[in-house]
Parts: structure tokens; C-alpha cells; sequence
């Protein structure tokens, strides 16, 4: 079945900037991949780093924790979209998500409204029907949180687990070093 065409103005943020997030995309250098030796496996890089705007901060300025938690599944979308296997596409095409189980967060040090922070990610286990990803936040060089999750595979129309696609499996098993 074929895609509707893409627009390009659907890629526009608020600045009015545009950028090219379909996977394969050598141009979009937000997600890069790491060596394995590195540990790290994704990362939405400083260029396009996830400002905290006003929305995400209390009166204060500071951080507030449920608009970390926004941010770090935008994050894992992108990883999503970047390993080849869209959310759009899993979700209403396939009918199976990856719904976190468990969350655990760490957190260092207060970030600010206006702090542009890295987002990392790295696969650090991958069972039948599960997907173990430990995080770092950082704003420059210093931490700031830090977070081990667990996505699991779900069919979305059951409401039960799955084992991961082979296909998906393999890709996940990949990035083990």
C-alpha cells in the first residue's frame, strides 16, 4: 500500500525550521549511532538537543519531572523511527506498540528552563518479549539524570505480550555488544 506524499511543511517546528526525521536519512544527525565499544547507542545530539521551553518547567524555572518523562518517550519514538520500525507504522498498520513496564529515574542535578539537553540511550538487554534501555540526560558534559527502562512487546488489540517480531528481535539483538 503507498504512502500519502510527504509534505515538507509538516516537518516545520516552532521556529518555523524544518527537518527530515524519515529513517534512512543521512541528512538528519539528531539520532547517530555510536561504536559499540562506546556502549552508547543512540543519541538525539546537541544540534537538535531537547530545550526545556517554559511548558516543561514549574514557576521556578526548573525542570518539572512529568515533562522529562514527555521528552524521554520523544526520545524513544525517535529510536524507534531509527532502528526502522515507526511508531505509526507498528501501531496502526501492525497493531503492536512497545508500552514501558518499568521506569526508574535518577536525578543529579536540576535542569532550567532554556537548558539544551543530549539525550542517550543504550539496548542493554533484550529478552523474548522485552527490551531493557538504560538512559543519560546531559546538559553539556554534566549529568543531570539518568534512567533504566523496560519496553515491552504488546499486541495492541489483546492487551497481552508478544515476542518481538524476528525481524525486530535481531535488530534489538544487534546493538548488544
Amino acid at each position: 500500500e503507498d504512502e500519502p506524499d510527504h509534505d515538507p511543511d509538516d516537518d516545520r517546528d516552532a521556529r518555523g525550521e524544518t527537518h527530515d526525521h524519515r529513517v534512512g536519512n543521512e541528512t538528519d544527525h539528531r539520532a547517530e549511532a555510536q561504536q559499540p565499544d562506546d556502549q552508547l547507542l543512540f543519541e538525539i545530539s546537541s544540534d537538535d538537543a531537547a530545550q526545556l521551553n517554559f511548558g516543561d518547567c514549574d514557576i521556578s524555572g526548573t525542570a518539572y519531572y512529568p515533562s522529562y518523562l514527555n521528552i524521554l518517550n520523544g526520545v524513544i519514538e525517535e529510536f524507534w523511527n531509527w532502528i526502522g520500525y515507526p511508531w505509526h507504522v507498528i501501531i496502526w498498520k501492525e497493531r503492536w506498540g512497545t508500552p514501558t513496564v518499568h521506569l526508574t529515574c535518577n536525578f543529579s542535578k536540576p535542569s532550567f528552563f532554556g537548558d539544551r539537553l543530549t539525550f542517550r540511550l543504550s539496548v542493554t538487554k533484550v529478552g523474548r518479549s522485552s527490551v531493557t534501555i538504560e538512559h543519560t540526560v546531559h546538559c553539556g558534559d554534566e549529568l543531570r539524570w539518568s534512567g533504566h527502562q523496560v519496553l515491552a512487546a504488546s499486541w495492541l488489540d489483546k492487551h497481552t505480550s508478544m515476542a518481538w517480531p524476528d525481524d525486530v528481535r535481531a535488530k534489538l539483538l544487534s546493538f548488544l555488544s
